[in-house]
């Protein structure tokens, strides 16, 4: 994109928000795409362009454009800097929760609700979240599992005001369903898989031995406004659970 093209946006950053600064500045790119006042193919420039116009740190700029390259909205080439990407390379995730992937399996999921309160989100939810360090999320906590062996370990935040959670309804069908069931429509996620030696903790809610392999998951939801509405960090026994992924080349 011509640095001419970029110096016709106005960014309204308010410095003085709890909403973070690359939130603010990523929500404002996405505005700009969605509307066309970013089209398809033209470029950002850089981040140390792009961070000395704004009077922002080229880490704030970068976390503002990670979120949407994680999104689908924008892409990093090679020799050609970041570039807007037509909105048909948005590929929405079909998400489930473990819930109903567990039913449809037959698998006869049961799930013990350990946690249902309302906490102040850390440093880390926040910004998953995109809301202010220290406001209130809802944290869950459950134990799934099947045919009466403990499978995983899911621990959810969302935003407190999102919807109303019924411990006794968590205990009954899957969180993602509640959400749907709410009206809100999740269109796309980004999600981190990776593996971890289980504490003794985790051993004993697990039914496994300290140190057993343990698979985990970081995963952020979308809804179809682009809004985070779920961030969840689960862990999952290696004996019992397995991803499985569907890799698709992209032309």
């Amino acid at each position: 994109m011509a640095a001419s093209a970029l110096d016709t946006l106005h960014f309204a950053l308010d410095r003085n928000s709890p909403v973070p600064l690359y939130y603010q500045l990523a929500q404002q790119l996405e505005a700009a795409i969605e509307h066309g006042a970013l089209a398809p193919g033209n470029l950002l420039g850089n981040e140390i362009d792009l961070s000395t116009r704004l009077g922002l740190s080229r880490p704030t700029v970068r976390q503002a454009i990670q979120s949407l390259v994680d999104k689908g909205l924008l892409v990093r080439r090679r020799g050609v800097g970041t570039q807007v990407v037509h909105s048909q390379v948005k590929r929405p995730l079909e998400l489930s929760s473990l819930y109903d992937d567990l039913e449809a399996a037959g698998q006869g999921p049961t799930t013990r609700v350990v946690r249902n309160e309302t906490v102040p989100a850390t440093a880390d939810v926040a910004a998953a979240l995109g809301l202010a360090e220290g406001a209130e999320v809802t944290l869950l906590e459950r134990l799934r599992s099947t045919h009466g062996q403990p499978v995983a370990l899911l621990c959810n935040y969302l935003p407190a005001d999102l919807l109303e959670l019924d411990t006794a309804r968590l205990e009954t069908t899957g969180l993602y369903r509640m959400m749907r069931t709410a009206g809100i429509t999740l269109h796309s996620a980004r999600q981190t898989v990776g593996a971890r030696s289980a504490t003794a903790e985790e051993a004993a809610r697990l039914d496994e031995k300290e140190g057993a392999a343990l698979l985990t998951m970081q995963r952020t939801a979308y809804d179809d406004t682009g809004r985070a509405v779920e961030y969840g960090t689960h862990i999952y026994r290696a004996s019992r659970y397995a991803f499985d992924f569907q890799l698709l080349v992209r032309g």
